[in-house]
């Protein structure tokens, strides 16, 4: 549905007939973390994320999942166990 809160007119899966059934009725602010993402959209009370109604939980535990604007670090030296391989390579 059609937010009718915050973000007017986006499509977002928490609005309901009853109205918004996020925690606290409505979606929060940004974080300084979110800054320089391309998710993120000013409107008259401020700036939002597009993906994600409460972003600061998204930063808790580390980098946002959904951040576009961080790297996301590859591991380096991973061990592949070689009969796995030549089995997988055999197709």
């Amino acid at each position: 549905m059609l937010c009718t809160t915050i973000k007017k007119g986006q499509e977002c899966p928490f609005m309901t007939k009853k109205g918004c059934s996020y925690n606290g009725g409505a979606c929060f602010t940004l974080v300084e973390q979110c800054t320089g993402c391309t998710r993120v959209m000013e409107l008259e009370s401020g700036w939002y994320c597009t993906a994600c109604p409460e972003p600061a939980i998204k930063w808790k535990n580390g980098n946002c999942n959904l951040a576009t604007h961080v790297a996301r670090e590859t591991k380096e030296g991973v061990k592949i166990n070689p009969l796995k391989a030549s089995k997988r390579g055999g197709h």
